[in-house]
């Protein structure tokens, strides 16, 4: 269910697989992906056990309508109703807030300042780290406080550059923008790495603690992809820090 969970000063990095879930085929188990055509019932079921087994509130998740642009919003709680903006990256400096990223190939980004108490999830495939996702992110983290150089960043699993073919002129395309992008397919053909281009667009920033899964989705059978299944579920990665509010002691 949970197949990487990763703590740093405070800081809640994880990472589902596909199992543990209610969902069937082809969405078997745990897909929490909501547009995807799978029962509503059962994404429901998943997102509260996957929040269960995190320690989490479901209720207090903060999801969005990702549409592979470079949009941010800041957020201070869940969405009101069914009125989830169009977004690629959310931003809190609202500590106990869980932001979540849903994926099936595409880069999931988390990324936290824990000094600052400011955390972000982003959404990040091929045309979002085109279009500059990743560096609004961090943008929109700094103007509530947050440092590069303590932002804490972790990528979860995706579609790694041996996997993702794409015709040479579009790898052309994305290398000129992000050349750490260009990369080339196990069968020698032109393929484009979105993950190496994000760390490249985080080390550029300043952002030097970083970590990336070395699962690859198209590769693994415990994580959809959307390029080797096309009808399939969602991944959610979540990202929080750790409420370390104290209630004020009054005096005599």
């Amino acid at each position: 269910m949970i197949g990487q969970h990763d703590s740093v000063s405070g800081a809640h990095f994880a990472f589902t697989d596909r199992w543990g879930g209610v969902s069937a085929v082809p969405y078997e188990e745990l897909n929490l992906g909501g547009a995807v055509g799978d029962d509503p019932g059962s994404v429901t079921t998943n997102r509260r056990l996957a929040a269960g087994a995190l320690g989490l509130d479901p209720a207090t998740v903060v999801w969005m309508n990702q549409v592979h642009g470079r949009d941010v919003a800041v957020v201070d709680g869940p969405w009101a109703g069914d009125d989830v903006p169009a977004v690629d990256a959310v931003i809190t400096a609202r500590r106990g807030l869980p932001l979540a990223v849903l994926t099936a190939d595409c880069t999931p980004v988390l990324l936290a300042d824990p000094v600052a108490g400011v955390t972000g999830a982003v959404h990040a495939g091929r045309p979002g780290m085109v279009a500059g996702v990743v560096p609004a992110a961090v943008e929109a983290m700094i103007t509530l406080g947050a440092e590069p150089s303590r932002i804490v960043a972790r990528t979860g699993p995706a579609v790694c550059g041996r996997c993702y073919e794409v015709p040479a002129a579009m790898r052309d395309e994305v290398a000129a923008v992000e050349p750490a992008a260009w990369a080339e397919t196990s069968w020698g053909t032109p393929a484009v790495d979105v993950t190496a281009g994000v760390h490249a667009q985080l080390d550029a920033l300043g952002v030097r603690d970083r970590r990336a899964s070395e699962l690859c989705t198209r590769e693994s059978g415990d994580h959809y992809s959307y390029r080797r299944d096309r009808t399939t579920g969602r991944l959610a990665g979540y990202v929080w820090l750790e409420n370390t509010s104290r209630p004020e002691v009054g005096g005599g």
